[in-house]
Formats: structure tokens, sequence, C-alpha cells
């Protein structure tokens, strides 16, 4: 897995105007595929009197699925500068869709390259990204005398408690980057004086 991706922070719409025609990039993440393609047809939806509504999406951590459309302009001048700007921001799970109202002024190849990649990249600008960290899922399991205790100082010293759940025991739920491991263990079984067990688990991104 990769170490860290970013994406787009939120969704979102920017839109700008060149030379008459209408430029409105719709931004969001997807986790799937199938939810980039939804994504893109809920724009078309929305603007079905467009001139175009071009699209690029990028999936997965290593950005092992890219996918791009011109709907109609000239080969390679929209979805790949698209495409182009989110891999060169190092975006991953998002998709774009730039639609376009044409104004009457033909921009030529080179204005509508500039114009659909520029577009999205201001959409960026202006929406934010996050970064997202590879970190370790964990259960830490403990009597609920210690429980509160062991709460505060998972938050104290920056742990991610992800979930908590009251049984016979208490399970806290955290997220450990895989470098921590050992550390966290031994730490554990100081403060709690080796009473609390530490399950690993998989692998899964979440904020820095």
């Amino acid at each position: 897995m990769q170490e860290q991706y970013r994406t787009v922070a939120r969704a979102g719409v920017h839109e700008t105007e060149i030379n008459r025609s209408r430029f409105i990039c719709a931004l969001a993440p997807a986790a799937t595929e199938q939810e980039a393609q939804d994504f893109v047809a809920r724009v078309r939806r929305e603007h079905p009197t467009a001139t175009h509504n071009c699209f690029a999406y990028v999936i997965g951590a290593d950005a092992s699925v890219q996918k791009a459309s011109d709907d109609g302009e000239p080969g390679g001048t929209a979805g790949v500068p698209m495409l182009q700007m989110l891999m060169r921001r190092e975006m991953r799970y998002v998709a774009a869709v730039v639609t376009r109202y044409y104004g009457g002024v033909k921009l030529g190849a080179g204005g509508l390259i500039r114009a659909y990649g520029g577009v999205v990249g201001e959409a960026l600008d202006e929406l934010g990204t996050i970064t997202r960290q590879r970190f370790r899922l964990a259960t830490v399991t403990v009597d609920h005398q210690r429980a509160g205790r062991l709460q505060n100082d998972l938050r104290a010293t920056g742990r991610t408690v992800r979930e908590v759940r009251y049984q016979e025991a208490v399970i806290i739920e955290i997220g450990l980057p895989d470098a921590d491991v050992e550390d966290f263990r031994r730490w554990l079984a100081d403060t709690t004086a080796g009473e609390a067990l530490l399950e690993l688990g998989g692998e899964a991104y979440g904020d820095t």
C-alpha cells in the first residue's frame, strides 16, 4: 500500500468564464470507480443543455484506475488535461466534471487544453486538499476500571481513537502508523501494568 495519498477536501463547484464560454468544474471525493461514474452521471443530469460535460477521475491510492472523456471536444483537449492536472497534483480517489456552455468564440486546441486543465486546478485550490496516511488498525481490550484513564492517555499522546465498545471488557479501536507499533506495545504495557491486550488488524487510511 502507498504510505499516503491526497484527495479533495470536500465536494464543490468552481466556475470561470473564458472568451464567453462558461466552464463549471464539479469535484468530489470518490471511494470507488462506481462512485465516480455516479457522480459524473449526476452532474450530466444537472446540466442537460450544456455543450459538453467532460470528466476525469483517479481511483486507488496508487492511481490504479484512471479514466477521462472529452465528451465531443477535439480529442485530447479536455478529459486528458483534466486527468493530467489531477495527477500533477497527486490527487487520488477523486472525480472531476467540467461542464462547458459554449459562448460563441472558438478557443483552439491549445486554449481548450489550458481551459479544461486550468479550471480543475482552480477548483482544487478553492476547495482544498487533504492528505490521508496509511495506518494499522488495532484494538486494545482493557478492564472497565482502567478504560477511562487509558482513553485520556491515548488522546493526550496523539493516538487516534476510532471507536470504543463497552462489553464485559472495554474494547478501544485505534489507528497506528506501522513504525509506531512496537513503541506503542511497550507504552501500553507500562501504562496498564501489562493488563491491556493489543491485537493488530488490517490497514486503512486516515486524515493526517
